[in-house]
């Protein structure tokens, strides 16, 4: 049976950790009771309903990308939803561990995912890595010729599997240089300019950031925070399979997006 030592290792070959922020919590957050591991479940976001799932189906450890806990916690209690995490999952014995933007910066981590999905070809980071430097923070790719902002947003919309699109901007000009950010983009919008792009393509932006984007000539394209990262725990949990022999590894199936539309 796998240990700890192994099934953590290999998600340090997936997505090292120094790539992570310097203001993340990445790596082991809560160890696991046993050390010896053989069913591991992946996840973007710990909610009660996730944790439940956990424990009905004997996860070890939960690869959480959205870290649990993020900041220190005052009190560990069931009056709180992460409260109510932590005590069912220390409960069962099980661990938690992200990745985080460790993941989202990895080479074939979520931003590589998403520039592939979207067609983009002479793919780099954005600001790339010191040491290696094709890998580094968000990526910027080039949209195929004749593609239009309106064009990547459907395709965005097919591929990840989303009825709306937020587009800022001219949805007929050119998606051109396309810069990548998943998950939250909008505090990256100057970071996406200095990078020469000409839309941004992320999960979420606020109203301010979108209007800033725009004084500064760029489109932006956001296909929501849970769309733009979900797909990429299926994506690490096969991957993750693949490199511990004897792992059982699945992705969530009671996740969802909590942010609908009527």
């Amino acid at each position: 049976m796998p240990t700890l030592e192994a099934v953590t290792a290999a998600l340090e070959q997936l997505a090292p950790l120094r790539l992570a922020a310097s203001w993340d919590s990445v790596g082991l957050l809560v160890a696991p009771r046993r050390d010896a591991i053989s069913r591991v479940m992946t996840c973007l976001t710990l909610t009660p309903a996730v944790a439940a799932e956990a424990v009905r189906e004997r996860a070890d450890l939960v690869v959480s990308h959205h870290p649990l806990p993020f900041r220190p916690v005052p009190r560990i209690t069931p009056a709180t939803g992460p409260g109510r995490v932590l005590l069912d999952l220390i409960g069962a014995g099980a661990g938690i561990w992200s990745s985080h933007t460790a993941w989202d910066s990895a080479a074939g981590g979520i931003n590589d995912q998403l520039a592939e999905r979207l067609g983009l070809v002479h793919v780099a980071p954005i600001e790339p890595d010191a040491e290696v430097p094709l890998v580094g923070f968000g990526r910027a790719g080039t949209a195929e010729k004749g593609c239009r902002v309106a064009d990547l947003a459907a395709r965005a919309s097919v591929a990840l599997g989303v009825q709306h699109v937020q587009i800022a901007g001219d949805p007929h000009r050119p998606a051109g240089r396309v810069g990548i950010v998943c998950g939250s983009g909008g505090d990256c919008v100057e970071q996406v300019v200095r990078g020469g792009c000409d839309t941004l393509f992320t999960g979420e932006i606020k109203l301010h950031q979108a209007t800033e984007a725009e004084a500064a000539g760029m489109a932006v394209v956001a296909v929501g925070h849970h769309a733009s990262e979900r797909f990429s725990m299926d994506v690490l949990a096969d991957r993750l399979a693949a490199a511990v022999a004897g792992l059982a590894c699945w992705a969530s199936r009671d996740e969802r997006d909590p942010l609908g539309w009527l």
